[in-house]
């Protein structure tokens, strides 16, 4: 059978991905434009879908509250959504394939819980800092936290059931640390800190979208670029030394990959779990298990649940907003009890 290949190649490093899922990305792409564009005009002013297509091409609309409210309040929110969606999403694959196992995912193994502990850290012991600290303190607790997953984890090599079971404990303990600290933290800032532990991008601005976006620019790519290693590692470790692979430094640095795109989420919007859990189930539904098709088909997925979820969270009880962390987790706390049932037996 002939399988058509779009090849990204240089002497140094290679990406191919089969052109029938690229033109399923592009045909998904078009989706995500729409659900953007339905997410910005709702609100308690709404806009719509074509006044919406002209401003955004900078054709008059003769009304010019549409330009400030879509570009001051509404777009920056949405970009926010749909980035934090793919770097999770990417994270949770990246952590699904080097452990081997479906259940992984940032909020599950502890990776989020780290992070949340060093960003609540900063809100509530130093509530002026810059807002570009807050990507680099999470960045900086997901990091710890993957070391200690991984040295506790360490059994003459990295085991990835270990991996998962010190990600649970770790996650446990950076939870009650996360707690102690708003229990004795000032009113205002306690209140800045649930806030974002609910998962809300309510009020993100263009700054929060400028700090996440170096981020993605350099992370991303690299997750494509290693794809293909991760396909290797879905094979086991033995098959994947014998084939010439450096197993341990390449886990270590697809793990570095993950706790990056999950601790940047993290920093800009808050806890919003299960996206990297849904997103690369669905994904492998769609165009099956190889990473080179598999981590862009799971981006724009967990970028397409995050803007939904905030689009459902806005309009399901409107005035009042629900957190889109609220709104994946009720979604996403069945399905993961859907997975556990139907992969007890595996």
């Amino acid at each position: 059978m002939k399988v058509d290949w779009l090849v990204i190649r240089n002497p140094t490093l290679s990406f191919r991905i089969d052109k029938r899922v690229l033109l399923m990305l592009l045909c998904f792409a078009g989706v995500i434009v729409v659900a953007m564009v339905m997410n910005i005009g709702r609100g308690e002013y709404p806009i719509s879908s074509l006044d919406i297509v002209k401003t955004v091409l900078g054709i008059d609309t003769g009304n010019r509250d549409h330009a400030f409210v879509i570009y001051n309040l509404r777009l920056p929110r949405t970009l926010v959504a749909f980035m934090v969606g793919m770097a999770l999403a990417i994270s949770g694959t990246i952590f699904q394939g080097i452990t081997r196992n479906p259940l992984a995912d940032p909020g599950i193994i502890g990776i989020n819980a780290g992070a949340s502990l060093a960003a609540v850290a900063v809100i509530i012991l130093f509530p002026s800092a810059p807002i570009y600290t807050l990507p680099l303190s999470a960045f900086a607790g997901a990091l710890l936290m993957a070391t200690l997953i991984y040295l506790l984890a360490w059994n003459n090599g990295s085991s990835p059931v270990l991996f998962i079971l010190m990600g649970l404990g770790l996650s446990a303990i950076a939870s009650a640390f996360t707690s102690l600290l708003i229990t004795f933290g000032e009113i205002y800032s306690v209140t800045d800190a649930l806030v974002w532990l609910a998962g809300s991008i309510y009020g993100r601005t263009w700054d929060q979208v400028l700090s996440l976006l170096p981020w993605l620019i350099v992370f991303m790519p690299i997750a494509l670029i290693l794809a293909r290693h991760l396909n290797t590692l879905n094979l086991g470790d033995d098959v994947a030394k014998g084939l010439g692979t450096n197993v341990e430094w390449l886990r270590g640095l697809l793990v570095l990959v993950g706790v990056a795109l999950a601790g940047a989420s993290v920093a800009t919007a808050g806890m919003i779990g299960f996206v990297g859990l849904i997103a690369p189930h669905i994904g492998r539904q769609l165009v099956g298990s190889n990473h080179e098709g598999l981590i862009p088909t799971a981006a724009l997925l967990g970028g397409f649940i995050v803007v939904v979820a905030d689009l459902l969270g806005r309009i399901l009880f409107a005035p009042i907003e629900i957190p889109c962390g609220v709104v994946t987790a009720a979604v996403g706390a069945p399905y993961f009890l859907y997975l556990l049932i139907s992969n007890r037996k595996k």
